[in-house]
């Protein structure tokens, strides 16, 4: 994801506080974990990814009910940082069906609604942001008015009824509307995984992850070679292979690389991106260890789990700063490179849809707000119709009434004694928080199926249990932050001779 400068400005002070503790980094960006039907342990596709751009920046949580539009209904892009004239706006379609979505605080840069499911079925998560090239940029640039991240998810998600419809949409609009940035785009539904990535102004390549794959995107174009043989597999916007020729931006004769015809991939890209690629590879496929460097040029997209994907396992990967190895962050931190999980994570989902269950029930929308690894995954049922108070509240100041707040102060108040704190205290705590959401999970889904043909009671009990879970682990979270302060408090750094 990027954000606008304001954004940007907030995203290099709370780099500059912290600089002790983590490398360097650029302005924002994000992860994104993508796993077929076949790869996941109970048959769930799975999107997922962390939304990163500043370190104190609330996110919401809301349901937006069904609701017709009148004929002729407008949307237009409520960021003030463009004169009105360089909005994004488009006329939206009468039908719009009830989603859930991760909006900012405040529109006044935009929504950015990044994340979210509809009542149909569909998953979407946006945007992984990435760049194109030099070659792209002038064969077609990026439209300001075009487009951009934070309309994304509000224009597309409410009207669409498959993952596949949803790339239909979306590229639909890029090619009338144009695009006003390069992104990656994930869409989902029970069959289907389906990877968008928008390649410049008007043009963009999407595929369906493999039933039996799973892929991990770091802020860089990720698709590799197209089969315009294969339509279940790939789809493409109208033209590309002829822009492609007309403006000589492939070298190949053979294939049809995205990332070599479009993107960028230089050492920013390796110290930056193709490293949080190898690291997500290395918890899910550790049996390739030593096969790639971290920053190798040569690490596939699509990838084989040494074993079934579990929810927990995508967590560890939104969590990781490469861990265990000499990588990691807050050890040696050799090569100083840039990790999937930062400070300036200002939610991060993960999105299953299970097999065999009403969609109500088959889809979760498994929400952390902060830092995943200073965080827990609360679930939230697809067939809710409101979410917590406090998970709709907050702003760039303090609140304890903030969900988003609560769980960021746990980032806070561990990290300056990251060593000392995280793994006797805040680990062991969140843990047990996390394994209560997924025995709850399992609780619930069984009387929830028992009541699945009585519609009204099925919504009222699954929000409900939204609700008791945030509440649980709201109570949990503020009883371990009133431990990490006393803690802290003993453990801060004096300035004089403590003997004195």
């Amino acid at each position: 994801m990027l954000r606008n400068k304001r954004f940007f400005r907030t995203a290099a002070a709370a780099v500059m506080a912290v600089a002790v503790v983590l490398p360097s980094m650029s302005a924002a960006a994000c992860t994104t974990v993508l796993v077929g039907k076949d790869a996941s342990a109970d048959g769930s596709t799975i999107i997922a990814r962390n939304e990163d751009s500043s370190t104190k920046n609330p996110k919401y949580f809301v349901v937006h009910p069904a609701q017709k539009n009148a004929k002729g209904t407008m949307y237009v892009s409520t960021n003030t940082d463009l004169e009105e004239k360089d909005r994004f706006t488009i006329e939206l379609p009468e039908e719009q069906f009830k989603y859930t979505a991760t909006p900012e605080w405040t529109a006044e840069y935009g929504q950015y609604e990044e994340s979210g499911t509809n009542e149909k079925g569909v998953a979407m998560s946006a945007t992984e942001s990435t760049s194109y090239n030099k070659k792209t940029e002038k064969a077609d640039p990026l439209v300001k008015n075009g487009i951009a991240e934070e309309s994304m998810l509000t224009v597309v998600l409410p009207y669409i009824s498959t993952a596949k419809e949803g790339v239909q949409r979306l590229g639909e609009i890029v090619e009338k509307y144009g695009a006003a940035e390069t992104n990656g785009v994930a869409f989902s539904d029970q069959n289907d995984v389906w990877y968008m990535e928008i390649v410049s102004g008007h043009h963009w390549v999407a595929m369906r992850i493999p039933d039996d794959r799973y892929a991990v995107v770091a802020n860089q174009m990720a698709i590799r070679n197209v089969d315009f043989n294969n339509t279940e597999k790939f789809m493409w916007s109208t033209g590309i292979q002829d822009f492609v020729k007309k403006n000589k931006l492939n070298s190949s004769k053979k294939n049809f690389n995205v990332r070599n015809i479009f993107s960028t991939n230089d050492k920013d890209d390796a110290s930056y991106n193709i490293c949080r690629v190898w690291d997500g590879q290395r918890i899910l496929t550790p049996s390739q260890k030593g096969k790639y460097s971290i920053t190798s040029k040569k690490i596939p997209m699509i990838q084989k789990a040494d074993k079934k994907i579990t929810v927990d396992m995508v967590k560890q990967v939104l969590s990781s700063h490469y861990n265990g190895t000499k990588y990691d962050s807050y050890g040696k931190n050799v090569g100083n490179y840039r990790p999937i999980n930062v400070q300036r994570t200002m939610e991060a989902h993960i999105i299953q849809w299970r097999q065999d269950m009403p969609v109500e029930i088959s889809g979760i929308q498994w929400l952390a707000f902060g830092a995943p690894e200073h965080s827990v995954f609360v679930p939230f049922y697809n067939g809710i119709t409101e979410t917590p108070d406090s998970y709709k509240k907050g702003g760039e100041t303090y609140s304890a009434d903030s969900a988003y707040w609560t769980y960021k102060l746990v980032d806070v108040l561990t990290t300056p004694y990251y060593n000392d704190l995280m793994p006797k205290y805040t680990a062991p705590a969140l843990k047990k928080i996390q394994d209560q959401m997924y025995a709850n999970v399992k609780a619930s889904d069984e009387k929830a199926m028992s009541m699945k043909d009585k519609k009204a009671e099925l919504t009222k009990y699954l929000t409900e249990e939204g609700m008791k879970n945030a509440e649980y682990s709201l109570a949990q979270v503020n009883e371990l932050n009133a431990l990490l302060t006393t803690l802290s408090t003993d453990a801060r750094r004096q300035f004089h001779n403590p003997n004195l």
